[in-house]
């Protein structure tokens, strides 16, 4: 019975891993902005987020002043843009290894 318990602890441990890490290897396109100001993110102050299958996470890695002043008409307070990244989910947070703003042509 004791080794029925620990396996499924065991594998409830690892599938919440699994599910908490989802990395990205190749450049993928993003919504990038203000988490608190563009997508509504609880924060202390304005800080990067990117915005990926729908679901928003805060970005270690890079910082919302790495772009540009964020309060201009297309900074991330402002905005949101699109952004080339890879890097990889872990909890809650997006840790970037690239970020590059993708230039809007309009």
């Amino acid at each position: 019975m004791k080794n029925i318990l620990l396996a499924t602890f065991l594998f409830i441990g690892i599938a919440v891993q699994a599910q908490s890490k989802k990395k990205f290897d190749k450049p993928t396109i993003v919504e990038a902005s203000c988490g608190e100001c563009q997508f509504g993110m609880k924060g202390k102050s304005c800080d990067l987020a990117v915005r990926i299958d729908g679901k928003n996470y805060f970005v270690d890695g890079t910082t919302i002043h790495d772009h540009g002043d964020a309060h201009s008409d297309k900074g991330f307070c402002n905005a949101i843009r699109k952004a080339s990244v890879t890097g990889e989910i872990v909890g809650n947070r997006f840790k970037a290894t690239s970020f590059t703003l993708i230039e809007d042509t309009k």
